[in-house]
C-alpha cells in the first residue's frame, strides 16, 4: 500500500511538472470552454461501432467535422501516429492521431509527452473506420481541456474495494460505465413516477425539512440546533403531517419527493438519508390506493422495459407484476408461522415473548409488546413474500397515523407492499378524527417514556389542524431507493445512492495521504 500511494505521489508531481509545461507551450490546461457538436454514444448509435466488410460495402460516412470533448481512457502510442479513446457522458469513441496531420511540433512536444490517460480533451475531426471496421474520428485538432493529476485505476485495479468504489464514486463511473447506467435508471424512475402523479392531477409540494417536533413515522430522528431561535429542530424523518395540513387547507392531491432521514443503522437495506416519494389523496381509502399502486408498477414497467412487459428478473429470481398483485392479512398470515391466534398475537403477551424467544429475537425481554410482534413478522413472514404483496390490516397499537378497520377497531386500515422480501410501499387510509389522533399521540408518548425511541411526538397544532377538518384521505410513501433496486437489479442499497453515507476512514490513512500530498 505504502509502496502503490508513493508511485502514485511521483506520477501527481510529474504531471504538475506537464501542467507548467503546458503553460510555457502557450496552451491553458485548465481550460474555461470548448465548443460540442456531437456525442460519442450518439455516433455510434447513428453509424454502428464496427462492422464487418460486408456490411460496409456502399457506407458512406459524412464528411463534416465533429467536434467531440472527453476523458482519455486508453492510449496506445505507435511512433508517428496514436489511437486513443475518448469516453464522454455518452460513451466512448476511438480516436486516430497522425504526426503530419497535427503537426510534428505539437504531435511530439505536447501529445507524446504531455497527454495522459485521464486527461480531458476537446478533439476535431472526421469519421472513418479503421481495418477492423471500427468507428474512429481521425483528429485533425486536439486542444487539452483539464489535465488530470492523478492516474486512473487501470480496469478497476486498485478499485475493488467496494467501499473504495463508494467513497471515490467519482472513479467508480469514470472506469465503469454500468454505474453510470444505473444511475440514469433512477432518474428514469423519479422522472416517471412525476408523470404518473401529475396526470393524475396531483400537485408537487415542499415541506420542511427542519422541524419542531418529529413525528410522520415511527423512527429515530436526527437533532440539531437552530441558533437564531435558539431551540432544537429535527431532520424529518417524513412529510406526511405537512402534507395531510395541506389537505386541511383545501388542496385535494399532493405529493412530495425528497429527502428524509432516520438516525438508525447503515445496511444494505437502509441508508440514514433516503428518497421519498409520499402522496395524498382527498375522498379515497386503501383500497383505492392499492389498486393505484399496481398501475403506478405498470406505468414504471412500460417506460424502463417497453410496452406490456410485466414480468423482469431481480437477483435470478422472476417477478411478476401481473395484476392483481397478492393480498395476505398481517395477523393471519403471522398466525400461520406462529401457531399463536391472532387474538393471542395481540393480547397474550407471555406466549408471545416466550415465542420471540423460541426464535431468539434479540432482546425479546426488553422489547414492548407490539414490537416483539413486530420483529415476530419481519423474521417469519417477510423473508418469504417475493413476488409483489399487499400485506393488510396491521394491529393498531403499531399504526398511529391510521383509521380503524371497519368491523374491527383493534386493526388499521393500513397496507405494505413488499417485493423480494422488502418492504417498498407503506399506505393507509389516514386518520381524520382529531380526537383519535390525540389519544394515539398520547399512546406513543407512552411508549417513548417507556424506553421506545422511534415513538412519535405528540404533534399539538396538526391535532388542531384536523379540528378545523380533513376530508377522507388515503395516503402512501414509496421508497424511492429500494425501487431502483429492484430495477437495476441490485442487492445493496449503496449501489443505487451517489454517494451513500459511510463510516469515517481511518485517521491513520488520512494522516498519511495529507503528508504526501
Amino acid at each position: 500500500m505504502a509502496e502503490e500511494k508513493s508511485l502514485e505521489h511521483k506520477i501527481v508531481e510529474q504531471r504538475k511538472e506537464k501542467v507548467e509545461k503546458l503553460k510555457e507551450l502557450g496552451y491553458e490546461p485548465y481550460a474555461y470552454k470548448f465548443d460540442v457538436n456531437a456525442k460519442a454514444g450518439e455516433l455510434i448509435a447513428r453509424f454502428g461501432r464496427v462492422k464487418s466488410q460486408e456490411e460496409r460495402e456502399g457506407e458512406e460516412l459524412p464528411s463534416q467535422e465533429f467536434s467531440l470533448a472527453g476523458r482519455i481512457v486508453s492510449m496506445r502510442v505507435m511512433g508517428k501516429a496514436a489511437f486513443f479513446h475518448i469516453q464522454d457522458e455518452s460513451g466512448r469513441l476511438q480516436c486516430y492521431i497522425r504526426r503530419d496531420t497535427v503537426g510534428e511540433e505539437f504531435y511530439n512536444k505536447v501529445f507524446k509527452r504531455l497527454i495522459d490517460i485521464g486527461d480531458i480533451v476537446g478533439v476535431k475531426g472526421t469519421l472513418f473506420r479503421t481495418r477492423t471496421g471500427e468507428l474512429t474520428l481521425e483528429v485533425k485538432e486536439l486542444t487539452p481541456l483539464t489535465k488530470s493529476l492523478r492516474p486512473l485505476p487501470e480496469k478497476w485495479h486498485g478499485l475493488k474495494d467496494t467501499e473504495k468504489r463508494y467513497r471515490q464514486r467519482y472513479l467508480d463511473l469514470i472506469v465503469n460505465p454500468e454505474v453510470r447506467e444505473v444511475f440514469r435508471t433512477r432518474t428514469e424512475v423519479i422522472k416517471a413516477i412525476r408523470e404518473f402523479l401529475d396526470s393524475r392531477g396531483f400537485l408537487e409540494v415542499e415541506t420542511p425539512i427542519l422541524q419542531p417536533i418529529a413525528s410522520g413515522a415511527a423512527a429515530k430522528p436526527f437533532i440539531t440546533h437552530y441558533n437564531a431561535l435558539d431551540i432544537d429542530v429535527y431532520l424529518r424523518i417524513a412529510p406526511e403531517l405537512y402534507l395531510k395540513r395541506l389537505l386541511v387547507g383545501g388542496f385535494e392531491r399532493v405529493y412530495e419527493l425528497g429527502k428524509n432521514f432516520r438516525n438508525e443503522g447503515i445496511s444494505t437495506r437502509h441508508n440514514p438519508e433516503f428518497t421519498m416519494v409520499e402522496w395524498y389523496m382527498a375522498y379515497a381509502d386503501y383500497y383505492d390506493l392499492m389498486e393505484m399502486t399496481e398501475e403506478l408498477f405498470e406505468f414504471l414497467l412500460d417506460r424502463l422495459y417497453g410496452p406490456g412487459v410485466r414480468e423482469i428478473e431481480y437477483q435470478g429470481t422472476k417477478i411478476s407484476f401481473k395484476r392483481p398483485f397478492r393480498r395476505i392479512s398481517y395477523l393471519e398470515e403471522l398466525s400461520k408461522k406462529t401457531g399463536l391466534t391472532p387474538d393471542e398475537l395481540l393480547h397474550n403477551e407471555e406466549k408471545v415473548l416466550q415465542k420471540a424467544k423460541e426464535l431468539e429475537i434479540e432482546n425479546a425481554e426488553k422489547l414492548s409488546h407490539f414490537k416483539r410482534v413486530q420483529e415476530l413478522f419481519e423474521k417469519l413472514v417477510e423473508p418469504e413474500l417475493i413476488q409483489p404483496t399487499f400485506v393488510v390490516d396491521f394491529p393498531k397499537a403499531i399504526s398511529p397515523l391510521a383509521k380503524e378497520k371497519r368491523g374491527n377497531p383493534e386493526l388499521v386500515e393500513r397496507f405494505e407492499l413488499f417485493i423480494y422480501g422488502r418492504e417498498v410501499a407503506n399506505a393507509y387510509s389516514e386518520l381524520n378524527n382529531p380526537e383519535e389522533q390525540a389519544r394515539r399521540f398520547k399512546q406513543q408518548l407512552q411508549e417513548k417514556a417507556r424506553g421506545d425511541e422511534e415513538a412519535m411526538e405528540y404533534d399539538a397544532d396538526f391535532v388542531t389542524a384536523l379540528e378545523y377538518g380533513m376530508p377522507p384521505t388515503a395516503g402512501e410513501g414509496i421508497g424511492i431507493d429500494r425501487l431502483v433496486m429492484l430495477f437495476t437489479d441490485k442487492d445493496s442499497i449503496r449501489e443505487v445512492l451517489l454517494f451513500p453515507q459511510l463510516r469515517p476512514e481511518r485517521r491513520e490513512e488520512k494522516k498519511e495521504e495529507v503528508k504526501e500530498s
